[in-house]
């Protein structure tokens, strides 16, 4: 049976980051809610921790009342609460709002921030800095953009939008815009439309192009921009490439590009892994997602969104319009 939608959380973000909303099976050998809740927390949790928690009303159930310590195991119903947070690094640079209305929220991310909290990227994530930049607790992302990749990221105000905007970029309906850094080469004529068979392995941080394949990842790749000599030593001359995607595999540009014997200037993954210290930002992978453009599915006004940023690898002149002044 297809499950309805999520209901929202009856408890406010803490620092951006949503309470965890834990459903209860169909059935189970559980008799009360803190047994279920010991043995699934387990070893996150210690039991004294879950008693400690329960204890202190720190889970809730849907009207955001506190669940008794004692409570029954109820199969199918669901209880909120906050876990502790991971210690982050915290990101030297803020976000820049660019455009702000009732519907949408767009930003300029900075370079190795995470779109949504993740893993070691928690409170430091694009959407929990953004919620608390803007005061919007139901922010939610309308696309994503790598953590390496700096740029245009738009999100939305209230499920209600959610849909119609997520809609935009699943139907491939947004055009996408990015500039990058790359070396040169001399004997690759551009422009060029880049059609490839991209797969990216469930456990492999990089994925890959399949020579023979049917193509599912097409990019239009063009020079707009030459610098001689800007490479660190021993790196050749360096160009600004414009990529525009058709379409939206992972890490697309960025294996795309390799592919063509260019990859991107301080890329961490190809073509070859390196680590990178999480307190590291010295060094960004210099691509920027530059320009978002649609036209908007709630009331048809053409929308169109332009980075601030630009790429530090980059010495010569920068091909975009400013735009309008970011709001504050």
């Amino acid at each position: 049976m297809a499950r309805g939608p999520v209901p929202p959380s009856p408890l406010p973000p803490r620092h951006g980051v949503d309470a965890q909303r834990f459903r209860m099976p169909q059935a189970g050998p559980w008799v009360s809610l803190r047994d279920h809740l010991v043995e699934r927390l387990a070893p996150g949790l210690t039991p004294d921790d879950v008693d400690r928690m329960l204890a202190a009303g720190e889970f809730v159930d849907a009207d955001g009342r506190a669940v008794a310590p004692d409570a029954p195991f109820v199969p199918q119903s669901a209880v909120w609460a906050h876990r502790d947070l991971p210690e982050e690094v915290v990101h030297p640079e803020e976000l820049v709002v660019l455009h702000r209305d009732e519907r949408i929220v767009v930003v300029d991310k900075p370079h190795d921030m995470a779109t949504m909290p993740r893993g070691r990227h928690v409170v430091q994530s694009a959407l929990a800095r953004a919620r608390v930049l803007t005061g919007e607790r139901r922010l939610t992302p309308a696309h994503r953009l790598d953590r390496s990749t700096a740029g245009v990221l738009m999100f939305t105000t209230e499920q209600r939008w959610r849909g119609a905007y997520q809609g935009v970029f699943a139907a491939a309906l947004a055009h996408k815009e990015y500039l990058a850094v790359a070396p040169l080469r001399e004997d690759l004529v551009l422009p060029l439309v880049r059609r490839t068979h991209l797969v990216k392995e469930h456990g492999t941080h990089q994925a890959h192009e399949v020579e023979g394949a049917e193509p599912n990842a097409e990019t239009l790749v063009e020079l707009v921009g030459r610098a001689s000599g800007a490479g660190r030593p021993g790196e050749e001359d360096l160009g600004l490439y414009r990529l525009t995607p058709r379409t939206g595999r992972t890490h697309q540009l960025r294996c795309q590009l390799q592919g063509l014997g260019i990859p991107i200037v301080d890329d961490p993954l190809y073509p070859v892994e390196r680590d990178v210290a999480l307190d590291d930002f010295s060094a960004p992978l210099q691509l920027l997602a530059a320009v978002l453009s649609f036209d908007d599915p709630v009331d048809g006004t053409p929308r169109r969104f332009v980075t601030r940023r630009r790429l530090a690898r980059w010495p010569g002149p920068w091909p975009l319009d400013a735009g309008p002044a970011p709001e504050q």
